[in-house]
C-alpha cells in the first residue's frame, strides 16, 4: 500500500480530474466513474488523527458583511454623520482597548460584560464597553473643558446576543457628545433634535423618545424610602420595565434584592406615569416629590427642556416616561431613550415600543472620576444604535425587493468592435484621472451585449461606447443603461456629461 504523502497526492490529483470533467459537462457515467475512484482512494486515506476538523464561522455574536450589507451601512452611517457636521462637530478616534482600570466601576452591574484580555507586556488591558468612557478619560488626559464630537468605532460586549434583533457582541455605536459649562438644557435639547433628525431621515418608521432624569428617580427612591445603598441595584429593576410587566419588576425588586413591598409599591406608583410638560408639573405639585432637593431640580429642568424641544418642533416626539432608567452608573441628570413604534393592533389603543435604537443622557461626573484633581466637565451625550438599524433597513428592502447598488461606478468603458482595448484604456485612464468612477471588463475583446449586460446587473447607469467610427468623428457614444437612449458626445465634454447625467441626491436605496 502506498504511503500517506503518495496518497494525498493521488486524492489531489483525482479530485482535479473530477473537477475538470465536471467543467467540460462530460457525461453522467464518466463523472460516476471517476467520483467512484476518489471515494476509493479516500477510503485508503483513512482518517488523519492529527487534524481536527476545522469548523469555518464566525465568532459568536459577530458577523460578516456582504458587499450588499455594507452598502446599506455606508448609506446609514453618511445619513447620520451628515447630520453631526451640520451640527458642528469634530471627530475622534481612540484605542479599541483600554487599561482594565480605565473602565473598572464605571457602568454598574453591566461591568460584568466586558471582555477582559491577557496581561500583555505588563499591562491589563480591556476591549472598550462603549464610546463615552473612552471619551471622558481622553478629555481628562487632554485637559479638555469643552469641545462637540463625534466618534464611530466598535465596541465589545461579552453578553448572550440576539443577533436576530440587531444585538451582537462586536458592534457598532455612532456617538455625539458635547462637553463643556453651557447654560442648563441647551445642549441637552440639541441632542434631542439631533436623535430625532436622524431617526426621520433614516425612514425606519414612527419613533419616540422617552425622556426622564436620574435625579427624578433617585428623588423618588428616597420618598418611597429605598434605602440609599439599593439606589443602582433598584434602579436597573426599573430599567426593565419596558420588557416585562411591573409585577415581574416588583417580585426582582423584593424577592432578590430585599427591598420591602409596600416601598416597591410606592415606587410603582411613580415610575408606571408618563407623558408630557403636564405630568412634569404635576409632579412639581407631588407633596412629597416636592420637598426633594434632588427630584425639584430635575423637574424643574425638564420643564425648561420642554421649552425648548417645542422651539425645535420635536416636542411631539417625546414623552416624560419615569419608567427611564438607563442602566449604566454614570449618568447624573437627564436620560433619554429612543424606540420604535408598532402600529396599535386595535383602533384606540397606544402604539406599541418595538426595540430602542437610541439612547443618551448627561453624565457631568464621569470626566473628574479620571482627573487627578477630581475637575468636572459637564457633558450631554447620544448613541445611535445602527446595529438595530442595520437590520431594519435590510429587512425593509428585502421586503421590497429593492436592489441595492453595491459600487459606485458611474460608467462603463466598452467597445463595439473587436481590437480596441488600447482605446479603451487611454479612456478610462483619462476618465479615473478626473475623478469619474469608471470600469471596464477585463477582456481583450469583449461582446458589447456582455457588456451592456454586466451594466443592468451591477447598476451602472451609464456606458461610454467606443467603435471605429467614434474614433474616427472624435465623439464617444454615451449610452443610458435604463432608458437605452444614446448620444455622440465630444471626447472633450464626456467628462461634464458623465457628471451631469449621474448627479443625484443621497437616499438609503
Amino acid at each position: 500500500m502506498a504511503d500517506r504523502p503518495t496518497l494525498e497526492d493521488l486524492v489531489r490529483l483525482q479530485g482535479e480530474r473530477v473537477r475538470a470533467l465536471k467543467q467540460q459537462k462530460a457525461s453522467a457515467e464518466q463523472i460516476e466513474e471517476e467520483v467512484a475512484k476518489l471515494l476509493k482512494l479516500k477510503a485508503q486515506l483513512g482518517p488523519d488523527e492529527g487534524k481536527q476538523k476545522f469548523v469555518l464561522k464566525t465568532p459568536k455574536g459577530t458577523r460578516d458583511y456582504s458587499p450588499r450589507q455594507m452598502a446599506v451601512r455606508e448609506k446609514v452611517f453618511d445619513v447620520i454623520i451628515s447630520c453631526f457636521k451640520r451640527h458642528g462637530a469634530e471627530v475622534i478616534d481612540t484605542p479599541v482597548f483600554e487599561l482594565k482600570e480605565t473602565l473598572t466601576g464605571k457602568y454598574g452591574e453591566d461591568s460584568k460584560l466586558i471582555y477582559d484580555l491577557k496581561d500583555q507586556g505588563g499591562e491589563l488591558l480591556s476591549l472598550r464597553y462603549d464610546l463615552t468612557v473612552p471619551f471622558a478619560r481622553y478629555l481628562a488626559m487632554n485637559k479638555l473643558t469643552n469641545i462637540k464630537r463625534y466618534h464611530i468605532a466598535k465596541v465589545y460586549r461579552r453578553d448572550n446576543p440576539a443577533m436576530t434583533r440587531g444585538r451582537y457582541r462586536e458592534f457598532y455605536q455612532c456617538d455625539f457628545d458635547i462637553a463643556g459649562q453651557f447654560d442648563p438644557m441647551i445642549p441637552d435639547a440639541e441632542c434631542l433634535k439631533i436623535m430625532c433628525e436622524i431617526l426621520s431621515s433614516l425612514q425606519i418608521g414612527d419613533f419616540l423618545v422617552k425622556v426622564n432624569d436620574r435625579r427624578i428617580l433617585d428623588g423618588t427612591f428616597a420618598v418611597c424610602g429605598v434605602p440609599d445603598s439599593k439606589f443602582r441595584t433598584i434602579c436597573s429593576s426599573v430599567d426593565k420595565l419596558d420588557k416585562v410587566s411591573w409585577e415581574e419588576v416588583k417580585s426582582e425588586m423584593v424577592g432578590e434584592k430585599g427591598l420591602a413591598p409596600e416601598v416597591a409599591d410606592r415606587i410603582g406608583d411613580y415610575v408606571q406615569q408618563h407623558g408630557g410638560v403636564s405630568l412634569v408639573e404635576q409632579l412639581l405639585q407631588d407633596p412629597k416629590l416636592s420637598q426633594n432637593k434632588q427630584a425639584l431640580e430635575g423637574l424643574g429642568d425638564l420643564k425648561l427642556l420642554f421649552e425648548y424641544l417645542t422651539l425645535f418642533g420635536i416636542a411631539d416626539k417625546i414623552s416624560f416616561d419615569l419608567s427611564l432608567a438607563r442602566g449604566l452608573d454614570y449618568y447624573t441628570g437627564v436620560i433619554f431613550e429612543a424606540v420604535l413604534l408598532q402600529p396599535p393592533a386595535q383602533a384606540g389603543e397606544e402604539p406599541l415600543g418595538v426595540g430602542s435604537v437610541a439612547a443618551g443622557g448627561r453624565y457631568d461626573g464621569l470626566v473628574g472620576m479620571f482627573d487627578p484633581k477630581g475637575r468636572k466637565v459637564p457633558c450631554v451625550g447620544l448613541s445611535i444604535g445602527v446595529e438595530r438599524i442595520f437590520s431594519i433597513v435590510e429587512q425593509r428592502l428585502e421586503a421590497l425587493k429593492e436592489k441595492v447598488r453595491t459600487t459606485e461606478t458611474q460608467v462603463l468603458v466598452a467597445s463595439a468592435q473587436k481590437k480596441l482595448l488600447e482605446e479603451r484604456l487611454k479612456l478610462i485612464s483619462e476618465l479615473w484621472d478626473a475623478g469619474i468612477k469608471a470600469e471596464l471588463l477585463y477582456k481583450k475583446n469583449p461582446k458589447l451585449l456582455n457588456q451592456l449586460q454586466y451594466c443592468e446587473e451591477a447598476g451602472i447607469p451609464l456606458v461610454a461606447i467606443i467603435g471605429e467610427q467614434e474614433l474616427k468623428d472624435g465623439v464617444i457614444k454615451l449610452r443610458s443603461v435604463a432608458s437605452r437612449e444614446e448620444v455622440d458626445v465630444r471626447r472633450e465634454d464626456l467628462v461634464e456629461e458623465i457628471r451631469r447625467k449621474t448627479s443625484q441626491p443621497l437616499c438609503i436605496c
